[in-house]
């Protein structure tokens, strides 16, 4: 597998395992390896005074987390499409139970012609 789509794909198995464990730190890695080499060639610019104060430094780091923040959170978020690969794997027979009840509920007032009751009743 391409080392870039092993680190951009998200990993379906439910909590930290050690594979989500890797990728997190090769991006945190390479995300400070990115930052680094950027930083170092903006201070070679006339940008590079600004950089080495508070504020710059404050702005430049928004200016990079912004764009890399879906990179570096991948496998934070479970996306559907994969949720229900696992739900489907994990619950094994249960998925034909749950189905068959969803379908009970369902159906349970299909066909119904009588109304709700009314609240002005016997008492």
């Amino acid at each position: 597998m391409n080392l870039w789509r092993w680190l951009t794909t998200p990993d379906p198995e439910p909590g930290f395992t050690t594979g989500k464990l890797l990728k997190l730190a090769a991006r945190v890695a390479l995300f400070a390896l990115v930052a680094t080499l950027v930083s170092s060639l903006l201070s070679l610019t006339p940008l590079g005074p600004y950089l080495n104060t508070w504020w710059g430094s404050l702005l430049f780091v928004l200016a990079l987390y912004l764009p890399l923040a879906r990179f570096l959170n991948v496998d934070t978020f479970v996306p559907r499409r994969l949720q229900a690969r696992v739900d489907a794997r994990t619950s094994g027979q249960t998925g034909k139970a749950t189905r068959t009840q969803r379908r009970k509920e369902r159906n349970r007032y299909a066909g119904v012609r009588k109304s709700a009751p009314r609240s002005g009743g016997r008492r």
